[in-house]
């Protein structure tokens, strides 16, 4: 707020009154003393001095200083109230707020963005090898060393690097430090350099590549490149020998019969007694038993297939089988089939007693296979599947998979015929009859009472004319009328006189079937240029009433023959053609002859569709209406209107 010179002079004295009266005050010592008294001689000369007005050597400016604006009123006014600067302020231009005003400059993202932001810790990553000579060793002559080869997208370098591999004996690691390789040409090693199955070249080594990660197939199949398949990395001698040899320490592999016998041998030199093989295998393989499904197909009079739960012992090389019995399968409750003991691959009597024979050979582990059968005393047993445990067992002992032998023995279901009902006899509707035969006390059907409300009263007549070749009926004409709220049909002769035929009812009002679909006709088999069978009789619709057009053009997505824009557009291949460029117009004959001339089937009622929608009356009774070639055109869209 501005003050006048006056109003300056008058609060100054007011000031000067006050500070006489508190001059000597304690807690603020020379507080309102500054400026007003005399300096000292050894004090600087202040530089809050004033001088009354009048004084030439004084220092106040004396002139008149603009009146107050009402801005600055207002903002006076303001600071009578305590807080006023958090809810004032300043009404600046409405300038949108842009993202280069919020985002610091060292955090915006460029619109094109380089490749060491756009690639940024994007690698890819391919397996392979390379041979290395190996010289002064009896056990082999070469070594395959397996690196992965690694390209940084951000800058085009490329590193590699190898595995390490326990006792190998040669420095492994770091291979090749990140930075760009340069081929024999002089250009960079780039990503369409390096393939699956191809050899490439760095730093004097050659390195067949095998394989690639995922993000490396994704790459370049977004890139559109597809990839090879991921080759098997070979192993050399060494490598084989090391794994066999750590195996051996740890224990997994089998000791030979060679060593079982010299330390048998061993044993007994000590005076310890040889253990008997039989216990052995009982405390290896207790409570471990391979437990296969199977069946025999009983081929006997009133024989079936039983189904068996076959369990070998390992622990002895015993065989138990149980019969599996399904619920209420009207068996004997005992499941035993054959009680635990040897199962031998033949069986015989000796009929001379006190003979010795050889016992005959039993089956053992190698000698059940899921997919192959067994003979179980005369009877082929073929087995169908296993355990995961015995898919295990066999898996590491014999390398063996039993799951590829398993088959799917599950019967099919069993279907049962469902009589159809008798035809209709031709009395009465053929939904009371049948009723009658899926009802004792039959009920009457049911009736669809929105459409009988809707469409009640209503009836789509249509003319057509009889075409079965007799000469005395080709002056014939009947009337079919379609009632829409209960889809039935009837049909009425027309009189003629002299004609040889009493007009009236063709055929009563009810649901007829078409004999060409074998369903009961819908008023979508019905159209002008249709051929319908009613009573054995060929019949030529031949025209519509008013009526009935209108109800058919109303739903245009029920009857595209009735919609003007569908019938239009099936004439969009005659466009070029003269006739269709005349703005005089053409016959409806002549526009289905030019139609079938270029391979465009059209009916009756899309030509009086077209008639409707695009056509002109005749002239005169002998004249025949025609179809406006450009309005068609312009239905369909191919032309602009002419007001446009």
């Amino acid at each position: 707020m501005l003050f006048s010179a006056a109003t300056v002079v008058h609060k100054w004295g007011d000031i000067l009154a006050m500070t006489s009266q508190l001059s000597k005050s304690t807690s603020l010592p020379s507080l309102y003393k500054i400026g007003i008294d005399k300096p000292k001689a050894n004090a600087r000369t202040t530089t809050l001095a004033f001088k009354v007005p009048g004084n030439l050597k004084s220092q106040m400016d004396l002139k008149v200083l603009p009146a107050p604006t009402e801005h600055s009123r207002y903002l006076a006014s303001l600071m009578k109230t305590g807080g006023w600067r958090t809810f004032y302020r300043e009404e600046g231009d409405d300038v949108p707020t842009k993202e280069e005003d919020i985002v610091p400059k060292n955090m915006r993202h460029p619109r094109l963005s380089p490749a060491w932001l756009k690639h940024e810790k994007q690698v890819l990553r391919w397996y392979g090898f390379f041979q290395e000579t190996v010289t002064e060793s009896a056990m082999e002559n070469s070594r395959y060393r397996h690196v992965y080869i690694m390209y940084f997208l951000e800058d085009g370098t490329v590193g590699i690097n190898e595995p390490k591999v326990e006792n190998s004996g040669m420095p492994q690691g770091n291979f090749l430090k990140r930075q760009k390789v340069q081929k024999a040409n002089g250009t960079y090693l780039g990503p369409d350099d390096i393939h699956i199955g191809s050899e490439v070249t760095i730093c004097g080594h050659t390195f067949h590549i095998c394989g690639c990660d995922r993000f490396t197939r994704w790459f370049f199949a977004e890139n559109g490149v597809t990839l090879e398949e991921d080759e098997e990395i070979p192993i050399d001698t060494w490598q084989t020998n090391y794994r066999i040899q750590k195996a051996r320490d740890r224990g997994g592999l089998p000791v030979t019969k060679g060593v079982m016998d010299d330390k048998a041998v061993m044993r007994a030199l000590g005076g310890i007694p040889p253990v008997e093989k039989k216990f052995a295998q009982f405390l290896l393989n207790d409570r471990k038993v391979l437990r296969f499904k199977g069946y025999w197909d009983d081929h006997t009079p009133y024989g079936t297939r039983f189904y068996f739960v076959l369990h070998y012992y390992l622990a002895d090389n015993t065989v138990e089988i149980n019969e599996a019995h399904c619920r209420n399968s009207g068996r004997a409750g005992w499941p035993i089939f054959m009680k635990r003991g040897p199962l031998h691959k033949s069986n015989f009597v000796n009929g001379i007693p006190a003979m010795l024979s050889a016992e005959a050979p039993r089956y053992l582990p190698e000698d059940l296979k899921v997919g192959d059968s067994i003979n179980v005393w005369g009877r082929k047993v073929v087995l169908y599947d296993c355990d995961d445990f015995t898919r295990k067992f066999y898996l590491d002992y014999l390398g063996v998979d039993q799951f590829d032998g398993r088959t799917d023995v599950s019967e099919k279901p069993v279907t049962h015929l469902k009589l159809t009902p008798p035809p209709h006899n031709g009395i009465g509707k053929a939904e009371d009859s049948l009723l009658n035969c899926t009802m004792i006390q039959p009920k009457p059907p049911k009736i669809d009472l929105e459409r009988m409300l809707v469409y009640g009263g209503d009836a789509l007549r249509f003319e057509c004319k009889m075409i079965n070749g007799e000469p005395e009926d080709e002056l014939r004409r009947l009337v079919i009328a379609f009632y829409p709220a209960d889809g039935e049909m009837a049909a009425f002769e027309v009189p003629i006189r002299n004609s040889g035929h009493m007009g009236g009812r063709f055929s009563e009002k009810r649901l007829l079937k078409n004999p060409d679909t074998g369903k009961y006709f819908t008023l979508s088999d019905l159209f002008v240029g249709q051929v319908i069978t009613i009573a054995a009789q060929p019949l030529q619709i031949v025209r519509a009433d008013e009526r009935c057009l209108q109800f058919l053009e109303a739903r245009p997505k029920e009857f595209p023959y009735a919609d003007p824009v569908v019938c239009s557009k099936r004439l969009v291949p005659l466009a070029e053609h003269p006739e269709m460029q005349d703005a005089d117009g053409l016959s409806p004959d002549r526009l289905k002859e030019i139609a079938f001339e270029a391979g465009i089937s059209m009916v009756d009622h899309e030509i009086i569709t077209l008639l409707r929608s695009c056509g002109i009356p005749a002239e005169s009774e002998s004249d025949q209406p025609k179809v406006i070639g450009p309005k068609v055109l312009e239905c369909a869209g191919v032309l602009q209107p002419a007001d446009s």
